[in-house]
């Protein structure tokens, strides 16, 4: 919560409807961050961002003219480290899977508003934060033998597969790892067909699912 002496962590909160802006920024503010700045369009989110660079950005998917997942493209491609995480009315699983892929750190509902605070705390702490509703809903096409298979994987596969579910992308991956991105991508490739899953999105909430994890 508290990024360093007399030092708040920063918030930007955009979405286009000011009375959810405002709630947000009540609540965020009352436990204990800084709403830096906010704004109602995708436009803002970019231009603001490169200003005040902020340590999570909370966003809207569904915005008039441009979506929150084009503005967080845009951001994450100047700026990878950016912890984004999306906030939306919708269980849309395309979404989902678009904006991990992206490299965006959450995606939780504006019906749980109550999970705000520690969704922003486990992004803090460099966790993929997915609304336990969605973890629900998408897991329930995930193989029930998962557990099992578990135990068949490698100590390097163990180690895709968390990063995968952290919200690294391959090239970071890669990175991580020293390994190459055609590497990675064969990893995540037998990892699929191991699990018997469809998409990284499934990965990443089995991951979460399997370790049992869970925002209330």
């Amino acid at each position: 919560m508290i990024k360093g002496v007399n030092t708040l962590t920063t918030v930007m909160i955009i979405d286009d409807d000011p009375i959810v802006v405002e709630s947000l920024s009540l609540i965020i503010e009352n436990g204990g961050y800084e709403v830096i700045i906010t704004g109602y369009s995708a436009e803002e989110a970019i231009s603001n961002y490169s200003i005040y660079k902020p340590d999570i950005t909370l966003l809207d998917i569904r915005m008039q003219e441009k979506s929150g997942i084009e503005a967080a493209s845009t951001i994450l491609s100047k700026f990878p480290q950016a912890k984004i995480l999306l906030v939306t009315t919708f269980e849309d699983s395309d979404f989902i899977q678009a904006a991990l892929q992206l490299g965006c750190k959450g995606y939780i509902l504006k019906q749980n508003i109550k999970s705000i605070l520690p969704a922003i705390e486990a992004v803090l702490n460099n966790q993929t934060v997915l609304d336990n509703t969605i973890v629900n809903n998408v897991a329930q096409s995930v193989s029930q033998s998962n557990q099992e298979i578990l135990s068949e994987l490698t100590p390097r596969e163990l180690d895709i597969y968390q990063a995968v579910a952290e919200g690294l992308n391959n090239k970071e991956i890669a990175e991580k790892f020293y390994l190459s991105e055609g590497t990675i991508r064969n990893y995540i490739s037998q990892l699929l067909l191991k699990l018997e899953l469809r998409d990284r999105t499934q990965l990443a909430i089995s991951y979460y699912k399997g370790n049992e994890f869970k925002e209330n």
